[in-house]
């Protein structure tokens, strides 16, 4: 939600908005005032001045000369290499993975644990994540009804990111279940046949499906989620802010708005039978033998109370109105509507629980009915089949008229107000030749869409260093600002085009950048790295690489993988913090999160270092610096075990070699061996301690190097 956007909220409730809309003319913002919407060409790559054959690099030096900066040098190896490999998989190198490194440190070196750590399968767990965190995913939140099976749209993000489906591709499939840019193709017998979707896309609609509130969208959630997450996601705008009147900075007017939720209001949700045709007919075997014996146990225990029941029921019918008994004793066939509505009202009343009937039956008679009653409660329905709820354009609201809602009230159309399905910033009403979401999709993804490349190589920009070369990555409108460096974000973004929107690519071009292999801080106190703070106090010019804090995925992973309960595995359902018994833990991507009004859901690490729970598009996390973190880091079970664990798995690598042990922890935990003057610290810190070994491993990972990438 953009800023004006929260701005109008206020206004709103206050009563101060909706007379000032009406009262004050306005000039919406003309599409050729934002330099985002500006064609997209390719710019020339500048000399570089240095050895670099990197165009981020050339691209950057200028700047840097420009601002009289003198970059950093790049950073030790051991230092770079455990940034790449948190950056990439999450995860922190392994000592046998640093002396593989330290062998052939040369940019042929690099450029192996670059292709190794891409391959990895848990670089899609990593970069999944990340994306989630912009879709917004959700295991949990108070009325989803895709929830049981919205999983499954996380495991096909994780997969297809690893599998490096185009980006382009990616986000079709999420929008229209069809990743295909070509619809029809013409067989070798020379027919033209439509291209079937990949089977496995209808799990990508889950992006759709987790914005529905109810089954069966009354209240519009479905279309209104998929306008306001599409155009953060994909487009950078705040379209959403045109919700409840003209957008206020950027060129969106509220009928564009509503215009595009058309393209989704004919979207309901369609549940997709995931169980085989055995299981189906097991599980209606199950089924039937389950009520075949509910009715036995209930059948009985009824029979058994009936006397009791009959009394109890008839006095309490005895006291209502004459009319009322007149009613519930009719047969139910036989009421009026009118008369069913009191016998609904007077069900409570007339309701009879296992208590009332105790107090008027015979004391010997009490163990018979408590025996009945738990045989009742042992009985235990099969449990339902799994389902996963995909999307669909129902036919009947196809055909529906639209219109602009006043205040975004469903129930409030303004029917002077027709729009019809369109696309945001467009001029001329676009041809449906396929259905609304893909025609849809073919034009956001166009490389003639400005947009679509830009917000995307931004946002993984932002990944590598912290910040995007558009520091606002979910406002590429008129309160966003300009971007910090244009020529290189426009040349990234025609590059990400010209090699078929792989992000495998671009997140390789950039760790091999000198750029990202810089140091973070010189070793000494230079004379050059004071000048570049004054002269470049922000580092805009990425004179050195930034010091960033892990987010709490990595870190709780890191923790985990010190104390050998990490467990790999991909996919499945998500997990609480509790292990089952087994010992070991999923990655923390997998760890569930979401929103419950009356209940805690989301674990208190993962609100402690500000993970998200999903509820609203999540475009860059908040980087504090808090107490509780400290606290946790220094006081949590889980840190005691990692101590403990950690000082097991030392002592058996190393025996009683004091030395080597200090030297070990180090490479464990930092990812680097000790300096002289760090090893002289930890033998005079913790020798004499009663464990010295457990000692220096919680001390290691309360340092401020364990959280954070330098």
């Amino acid at each position: 939600m953009g800023v004006s956007r929260w701005v109008c909220v206020g206004w709103l409730l206050l009563g101060i908005l909706p007379a000032w809309l009406e009262a004050a003319p306005r000039t919406i913002p003309k599409p050729e005032d934002l330099w985002s919407l500006a064609p997209l060409k390719r710019p020339e790559v500048p000399r570089s001045p240095g050895s670099s054959t990197n165009p981020i690099d050339a691209f950057l030096s200028a700047a840097q000369e420009k601002a009289g900066v003198t970059p950093l040098p790049a950073a030790e190896p051991l230092v770079w290499l455990r940034r790449v490999t948190l950056d990439l998989i999450g995860l922190a190198p392994t000592p046998a993975e640093q002396d593989d490194f330290l062998a052939d440190p040369s940019p042929a070196g690099r450029d192996r644990v670059i292709s190794r750590l891409l391959a990895s399968e848990q670089h899609g767990v990593r970069y999944g994540r990340h994306w989630l965190d912009v879709l917004r995913y959700a295991d949990v939140d108070e009325n989803m009804p895709a929830a049981g099976g919205i999983h499954l749209w996380r495991d096909w993000v994780v997969r297809s990111i690893q599998n490096d489906l185009p980006y382009d591709a990616w986000v079709r499939a999420q929008i229209s279940g069809n990743r295909a840019a070509k619809r029809h193709i013409i067989s070798p017998e020379g027919h033209l046949m439509t291209v079937p979707p990949n089977p496995e896309d209808v799990f990508a609609l889950g992006f759709l499906a987790r914005g529905a509130t109810t089954r069966d969208n009354g209240d519009h959630q479905l279309a209104f989620s998929a306008v306001e997450t599409i155009s953060t996601a994909f487009l950078g705008l705040t379209v959403g802010c045109a919700r409840c009147h003209d957008h206020f900075f950027d060129p969106i007017r509220q009928s564009d708005f509503y215009s595009m939720k058309a393209l989704f209001d004919p979207m309901v949700l369609r549940p997709v039978q995931l169980a085989t045709a055995q299981e189906i007919i097991a599980r209606g075997q199950e089924r039937a033998a389950y009520e075949a014996r509910v009715e036995e146990v209930v059948g009985a225990m009824r029979r058994f109370t009936e006397p009791y029941h009959r009394k109890l029921y008839e006095e309490r019918l005895s006291a209502l109105p004459a009319d009322a008994q007149a009613a519930i004793r009719k047969p139910e066939r036989q009421r009026t509507l009118a008369e069913q509505k009191i016998a609904d009202d007077y069900y409570p009343i007339l309701r009879i629980d296992p208590g009332k009937i105790k107090r008027i039956m015979p004391r010997e008679e009490i163990p018979k009915y408590d025996a009945f009653l738990k045989q009742v409660s042992e009985l235990k329905a099969p449990p339902a089949l799994p389902v996963f709820y995909s999307v669909e354009d129902d036919s009947k609201r196809l055909a529906e008229k639209r219109y602009v809602l006043t205040t975004g009230d469903p129930a409030r159309p303004k029917l002077t107000q027709e729009v019809h399905p369109s696309f945001p910033l467009v001029t001329a009403p676009p041809e449906f030749r396929d259905s609304l979401r893909e025609t849809f999709g073919d034009w956001l993804t166009s490389p003639e869409n400005p947009l679509f490349a830009r917000v995307a190589v931004n946002r993984i920009w932002q990944w590598h260093f912290g910040t995007g070369l558009h520091a606002t990555a979910g406002d590429f409108g008129a309160l966003g600002g300009k971007p910090i460096h244009p020529e290189l974000l426009d040349w990234l973004a025609s590059e990400f085009i010209a090699h078929g929107y792989s992000m495998k690519w671009i997140h390789r071009l950039i760790v091999r950048s000198d750029s990202y292999q810089r140091a973070s801080a010189a070793i000494d106190t230079s004379s050059t790295e004071s000048a570049n703070r004054s002269r470049d106090p922000e580092n805009r010019t990425l004179w050195r690489y930034p010091l960033r804090r892990l987010e709490a995925e990595p870190i709780r992973d890191a923790l985990h993988q010190l104390a050998g309960t990490l467990d790999l595995t991909l996919g499945g359902k998500s997990v609480t913090d509790d292990d089952r018994g087994t010992g070991m833990h999923r990655r923390t991507a997998y760890l569930q999160r979401g929103y419950r009004a009356s209940q805690e859901i989301m674990p208190a690490f993962l609100q402690s270092f500000d993970a998200e729970d999903g509820r609203t598009v999540c475009t860059r996390r908040n980087q504090t610096e808090t107490a509780p973190q400290a606290l946790y880091l220094m006081n949590s079970d889980l840190v005691e075990t990692v101590s403990r664990k950690l000082a097991e798995r030392i002592r058996t690598e190393t025996g009683t070699d004091w030395t080597a042990s200090i030297r070990l922890g180090y490479r464990l935990v930092l990812g680097r061996p000790p300096t002289d003057a760090e090893l002289g610290r930890a033998d005079a810190a913790f020798r004499a301690e009663a464990d010295p070994v457990k000692s220096l491993a919680w001390v290691l990972v309360n340092l401020d190097e364990f959280v954070y990438v330098r």
